[in-house]
């Protein structure tokens, strides 16, 4: 799985032009779905980003996760995650799970998010066009790939 992480201070997404949903401080994720994927990388991926210290604490260090700041969290799924920009100039996308196995390991993922006691959590809609504002804060972008670290 790879996951693009941005610490925002609010963020909205607009689901084919007319639900739009919203979250405060917290982190966006986007969310991409390799082949060969799993439920224990959804798992070891909700974990690692509800715990991650990117928020600042009062000595201006990031030293504080979403959890220790009540944070909301928008997860958005990206098969675009799975591209492959090496030959020419048209991204292959071969890299990406199939649509069926993507969808079940991102609605795995966000349960899993909603189980470990997030305060909000609020998605997307899985293959659907949407548009995405964020006010990423600091701004703070991190990217995590569970098969270069190993999960």
């Amino acid at each position: 799985m790879r996951a693009v992480i941005q610490r925002v201070s609010r963020a909205e997404i607009t689901i084919d032009y007319r639900e739009a949903r919203r979250i405060e401080q917290g982190l966006v994720v986007f969310l991409g779905v390799m082949k060969g994927d799993t439920e224990a990388q959804a798992d070891f991926l909700a974990e690692k980003i509800q715990g991650l210290r990117v928020f600042t604490d009062e000595n201006g260090k990031m030293n504080l996760s979403l959890e220790d700041i009540g944070g909301e969290l928008l997860v958005v799924s990206n098969f675009t995650l799975g591209s492959d920009c090496k030959k020419g100039r048209r991204p292959s996308f071969d890299l990406a799970a199939p649509p069926e196995e993507a969808e079940k390991l991102y609605l795995h993922f966000v349960e899993r998010a909603k189980n470990l006691g997030i305060k909000k959590v609020e998605t997307g809609e899985f293959g659907a066009h949407m548009d995405v504002l964020v006010a990423n804060n600091g701004p703070v972008t991190l990217i995590i790939d569970t098969e270069k670290i190993g999960k």
